[in-house]
């Protein structure tokens, strides 16, 4: 497996596992948008590509993830601005 196949599988690992944050759709949108972001951010800058190429992937897949995910899908409490 190459490095790049590595790291794309990383991403979408911690993209999909992380976006469920929060209770409600527009909660975990955000929550998995922002998570996404910096997920794609690091890889892209990790990868020798774009940081904010990989920020707006990420953060589309995130934001997307998080609003088809179910909160029984995976559960993480509470988003810490709901706290």
């Amino acid at each position: 497996m190459s490095i790049r196949n590595l790291a794309l599988a990383t991403a979408a690992v911690a993209v999909l596992g992380l976006a469920g944050c929060g209770q409600t759709k527009s909660d975990r949108a955000l929550s998995g948008a922002g998570i996404g972001a910096a997920t794609g951010a690091a890889g892209g800058a990790l990868l020798g590509g774009s940081a904010v190429g990989g920020a707006l992937l990420g953060g589309a897949a995130g934001a997307a993830a998080g609003y088809l995910s179910d909160p029984d899908d995976v559960n993480l409490g509470r988003p810490l601005w709901r706290r």
